[in-house]
């Protein structure tokens, strides 16, 4: 099989990654991950990618849709354009369903839960509806011409565009596309909750607000790229978790402090709040943004080295928001090892999740309930809020 070859296939079950997964030649078949398909689709698709165990291919005809199908919004959207919206030719509540079966796939396969049930819910909608609009933050390439745009998948290749339909309208109308860009190779963009968005040039401050507040944080600094998330995923916290008075939190990467500015007014003054986050600038937007919780205490360090020492026991709730890759091994079982009554486990990777899920569950503890979010739609990627328990 060579590169650019074609092949008819009958394409099954999604994938993480946002393919679905098809067969060739005698059963069981070779593997083939097919972007630009659905489930029970019947395709010509392009060899994109050829390896020992697997192959990449495109569908580039449709030979039998899925009742799914959609015309994708964007006319950059599409074998061998921007790679960055996966699911652009399938209808919303289909996209939903693909992210909540790669969600259970995940679980069941890594973490050894096979039936656990897993439904994906919409974040409300911006000016642009529901699935358009959302992420307000952008980071544009630029190829050797000077032209802006995004990369193809799997590619350092420039797909220039006129606008990309899912940024936030503030970042769409920014002057970006329509001017040459000769002395960079990237531009980054940001269209914050409070203020006018803006091309970053160097690290300026941005405002944003979530939970009635509002944090000044350099504008390169981590926060949700879907307006609803913060808002959503701090009362969702604040529902698995259900925080006492008088208790005691550790807020685990915790960049900025959202999740600890949920939590303090619930355990209430005669409780304690403890933020560990090793980049400084979530550190200095947490401190200046929370400093009227007392009970809230900052600790700039990694988390497993906080974990080997600057953190003391007792804990009674721990929220977990680790980088895509996930908390890992020495970060859960010292979790474990300090005893709370709850863990929020807040993933946008599911695999990452359900391997760190696992190792909660060989020690003894349980997924009691999972939140799924659509917090990037068009795109394969997924938010998932899990609640373990001893």
């Amino acid at each position: 099989m060579m590169l650019l070859d074609q092949i008819e296939l009958t394409v099954g079950a999604v994938a993480h990654g946002g393919h679905c997964v098809a067969r060739i030649g005698e059963p069981p078949g070779r593997v083939v991950f097919v972007r630009h398909a659905l489930p029970g689709e019947r395709v010509i698709a392009e060899i994109t990618e050829v390896h020992p165990g697997y192959l990449r291919a495109d569908a580039v005809t449709i030979l039998s849709a899925s009742p799914d199908r959609v015309e994708p919004p964007c006319p950059f959207a599409g074998p061998d354009r921007c790679g960055g919206c996966d699911l652009q030719h399938a209808a919303p509540a289909a996209q939903r369903e693909w992210k909540a079966a790669v969600v259970r796939e995940q679980l069941a396969r890594l973490a050894g839960l096979p039936d656990f049930p897993v439904q994906v819910e919409a974040l409300p909608g911006g000016p642009m509806g529901e699935l358009l609009g959302w992420r307000t933050r952008v980071r544009y390439a630029v190829d050797a011409t000077g032209r802006a745009g995004l990369l193809k998948h799997r590619s350092h290749e420039v797909v220039p565009i006129d606008r990309c339909r899912i940024a936030h309208p503030n970042i769409q109308a920014l002057p970006v596309t329509d001017r040459l860009w000769p002395s960079t190779d990237s531009i980054e963009t940001v269209a914050p909750s409070a203020g006018d968005a803006l091309v970053i040039e160097n690290e300026v401050p941005v405002q944003e607000r979530a939970l009635g507040r509002e944090w000044t944080l350099p504008a390169r600094a981590f926060w949700q790229v879907h307006p609803a998330a913060p808002d959503t995923f701090a009362a969702a916290v604040l529902d698995l978790l259900k925080p006492r008075s008088g208790e005691t939190a550790w807020d685990l990467y915790g960049g900025a402090g959202l999740f600890a500015a949920a939590l303090a007014p619930a355990v209430g003054p005669t409780g304690r709040v403890t933020i560990v986050e090793a980049d400084p600038r979530g550190v200095s937007a947490a401190r200046t943004a929370l400093a009227d919780l007392p009970q809230i205490r900052v600790v700039p360090a990694k988390v497993e080295n906080a974990l080997r020492g600057r953190l003391t026991g007792p804990v009674d709730l721990v929220v977990l928001d680790p980088p895509r890759t996930g908390a890992g091994r020495a970060v859960t079982h010292a979790v474990i090892a300090a005893a709370p009554r709850a863990v929020a486990y807040v993933a946008c990777d599911p695999a990452a999740l359900a391997r760190d899920v696992r190792t909660f569950r060989d020690a003894g503890w349980r997924l009691a309930d999972l939140r799924a979010y659509d917090a990037f739609p068009m795109t394969h990627h997924i938010e998932s809020i899990a609640l373990l328990t001893p």
